[in-house]
């Protein structure tokens, strides 16, 4: 599990830092100040969340953490996908609707970093 963990925290973390330089470089004169904000938003998430992903696969590694970490890695990958993903939509196509995806993706999120606690505190797996 902790490769495929870090699998998706390596394709996340390219995609952050090419998408980031994209957005600096091509997008300024493209986008609105609004648009463009939005999709910075979402390059700072998607490579705030792959770091996440790390301590994923870190502790992973040691079969510890049971069901919580495997939860709470399957949210950080829907999180970022949802979030992201919509954030990123959302900047490109200036279609306001996709607005309505990213909250979903935001509390996937939450919740993995909360069963990522769990996992922690039950099965010490540090």
């Amino acid at each position: 599990m902790a490769r495929f963990y870090i699998l998706c925290l390596a394709v996340n973390g390219l995609l952050a830092v090419t998408l980031g330089a994209f957005g600096a470089h091509a997008l300024k004169n493209w986008l609105t100040p609004e648009l463009l904000e939005t999709y910075h938003t979402a390059v700072q998430y998607q490579m705030f969340h792959s770091v996440a992903l790390l301590a994923v696969a870190w502790l992973a590694q040691s079969d510890k953490g049971g069901a919580a970490l495997r939860w709470s890695g399957g949210l950080f990958i829907a999180g970022l996908l949802l979030f992201c993903g919509s954030l990123y939509l959302l900047a490109l196509s200036g279609q306001h609707w996709l607005g309505a995806i990213t909250p979903v993706g935001g509390v996937a999120l939450l919740a993995a970093w909360a069963l990522l606690a769990k996992a922690a505190w039950e099965k010490s797996v540090i």
